[in-house]
């Protein structure tokens, strides 16, 4: 008897991520001998940032001590009292859990899997990480994106996400600061969002991973930091403002109300549980890191601040181009004004010049409109080289 081929599952055929899937097409044009500019991935070591030598030296006593058995699934009690001071430190209070992930992927992930049944949704941001919309598709629920307004420095639309309610839904997801746009949200903006979540009972997810990472000074302002009834997770991680996405450690706080999250809470810890643990020495880290003195940070966002300007002065000088001026993080979502298909652009872009940028589709946008992200981490040379064949190619691409 012959085999079959083997089928995949439904629900695997409708997970897109395109961040990565962008690279599938990016290594066949490599393939042809095409110089390559890659402006896709928010990996900081692919650049000329590295990992603190506070986090290296962390890790490596860590693992010389032995420390590489399972961990409690929760994490290690110094690295959970870490993040407990860190989150005291923003704000937040009535807190009712701490647990470190595999990245907060992972973290956001879990606590998806905890609340969402088949049918229900829960809202995310468009633009937003697709992450968020892989987890939906996995999990067989429902997308339900809510906008954010361009024309409004790209704040969260907090009529849109009220209009995009129903009866099926359970959260909200707020970035903050957002990938792909770089926006910060304001107050006003975080407490219309707590307002929702209490008129309809939901949940806030507050994806705060890029929190440290403010351009134009200040700080970000913690939603959960605003109210003390709520059920909020806050994300965090080593990623992105400690420049180690390859050390896979992030973490989840849960606050609110234990009358009315507790069962929530159990729901998290049963798959921590599950799935044991994070890495164990790694997590070794995290103390260092939220109790030292960031003395890596000036230099990264002065780096950073010279690279988002020159990105917001050459992509608005290009014809057909439009930039809101990031705020936060390392992303730039950049508007195309006469293009309708930018899967097309982007796709003939990176053909005929090796720049790699991803669509605005993929990370979701308003109807009827084209967009691309470029990260801004690479030198100021690779930047000023991949906005000029931009530009001659948004020329040809008119002609």
């Amino acid at each position: 008897m012959s085999l079959s081929p083997v089928i995949p599952s439904t629900r695997a055929n409708e997970i897109r991520y395109a961040i990565r899937d962008i690279v599938v097409l990016a290594n066949k044009v490599a393939k042809t001998g095409q110089k390559m500019l890659y402006l896709n991935i928010g990996d900081p070591n692919v650049y000329d940032f590295t990992v603190p030598d506070f986090v290296v030296d962390a890790v490596g006593r860590a693992m010389k001590e032995n420390r590489c058995g399972y961990s409690p699934s929760s994490g290690i009690a110094e690295g959970v009292e870490a993040i407990r001071n860190e989150a005291h430190r923003k704000g937040i209070k009535n807190i009712l859990d701490i647990f470190i992930t595999t990245g907060a992927s992972e973290a956001i992930e879990i606590c998806m899997t905890a609340l969402l049944n088949p049918g229900e949704n829960i809202l995310t941001p468009a633009p937003g990480y697709p992450l968020y919309t892989a987890v939906v598709s996995k999990l067989g629920t429902e997308e339900n994106p809510y906008l954010l307004d361009e024309e409004n420095g790209w704040q969260p639309d907090v009529a849109d996400m009220e209009r995009k309610i129903n009866d099926k839904t359970r959260a909200i997801v707020l970035i903050n600061p957002n990938n792909p746009t770089g926006s910060i949200a304001k107050e006003e903006t975080l407490r219309a969002v707590i307002a929702l979540a209490k008129k309809y009972n939901l949940v806030i997810f507050a994806d705060e991973i890029y929190d440290k990472l403010v351009l134009d000074g200040g700080q970000t302002l913690s939603i959960a930091s605003l109210d003390q009834e709520v059920g909020m997770i806050t994300f965090g991680g080593l990623s992105k403002v400690y420049l180690g996405p390859g050390l896979r450690i992030g973490w989840g706080i849960v606050s609110g109300q234990t009358e009315l999250m507790g069962n929530y809470v159990e729901a998290i810890n049963k798959i921590l549980r599950a799935r044991l643990c994070a890495n164990h020495p790694i997590q070794y880290a995290i103390k260092p890191c939220l109790e030292g003195a960031h003395p890596h940070l000036p230099e990264v966002l002065n780096k950073l601040r010279a690279r988002r300007d020159l990105t917001v002065s050459m992509l608005n000088e290009i014809k057909g181009i439009s930039l809101v001026a990031p705020k936060g993080a390392f992303y730039a979502f950049a508007k195309l004004n006469e293009v309708k298909d930018d899967n097309k652009w982007t796709s003939e872009l990176m053909w005929k010049t090796g720049v790699v940028v991803v669509p605005g589709s993929g990370f979701g946008q308003k109807p009827g409109t084209s967009h691309f992200r470029v990260v801004f981490l690479p030198d100021e040379n690779t930047l000023k080289s991949a906005y000029e064949k931009i530009a001659w190619f948004q020329k040809e691409w008119h002609e």
